[in-house]
């Protein structure tokens, strides 16, 4: 049954939001197996309020880090060392995990989720902005995914609509354009829920 990674290609980019209307469509579970900075409340937090939720859809991180820092840092100020052992797919399915920040983030000083995701075996979905730098950004995250082996579902966008990025992405990158979430002035799940059914063509994430 389904499972997608959900990555970055920078923090603060909407991504979590995207996995939120993702796991609400597919009817998943989420994981994040790392969440880094516990003040704001945590990512499932956010997902489980965006998604509706029930607590039974929303699994365990494998790694609780109190400072908003890479989680190879964080982990270092809170005391731990990140075993990537411990980060093995739970079997729900159908399953939306997400990452933190960009795929060349460290979970240790020797691994990156990009190699995570490689380990896991599943296909990885790139949220990108839609405006300047995106181009970039994004080609370089697809290039350090594939040299990986790891596969690329395709891209979803946030942003506003500026077509020539997208397709640029989507062209010199050879990946799928999933489609695109606008910024959302109400951000809640009925609005949520609506835009990613104008915004994504469920039989490419089905």
């Amino acid at each position: 049954m389904t499972a997608f990674v959900v990555t970055g290609t920078d923090t603060g980019i909407g991504k979590t939001v995207f996995a939120a209307a993702l796991t609400d469509a597919l009817g998943a579970h989420y994981w994040k197996p790392v969440q880094s900075g516990l003040d704001d409340g945590a990512d499932a937090d956010a997902v489980a309020q965006l998604a509706g939720l029930a607590p039974d859809r929303i699994l365990p991180e494998s790694y609780r880090l109190t400072q908003p820092l890479s989680p190879h840092r964080a982990a270092e100020l809170d005391g731990l060392v990140i075993d990537p052992a411990r980060l093995t797919l739970p079997p729900h399915r159908p399953l939306v995990v997400e990452g933190a920040g960009g795929a060349l983030v460290p979970i240790t000083r020797s691994t990156t989720y990009a190699d995570i995701f490689a380990w896991w075996n599943l296909p990885v979905i790139i949220v990108a902005r839609t405006a300047l730098g995106t181009i970039n950004h994004s080609l370089l995250t697809i290039e350090a995914l594939r040299k990986r082996g790891v596969t690329v579902h395709g891209v979803a966008f946030v942003g506003d609509a500026m077509p020539d990025n997208e397709d640029t992405i989507a062209t010199m990158g050879n990946v799928h354009r999933l489609g695109r979430l606008p910024l959302l002035p109400t951000l809640d799940r009925a609005h949520l829920a609506a835009a990613f059914a104008a915004g994504f063509d469920m039989k490419a994430l089905g």
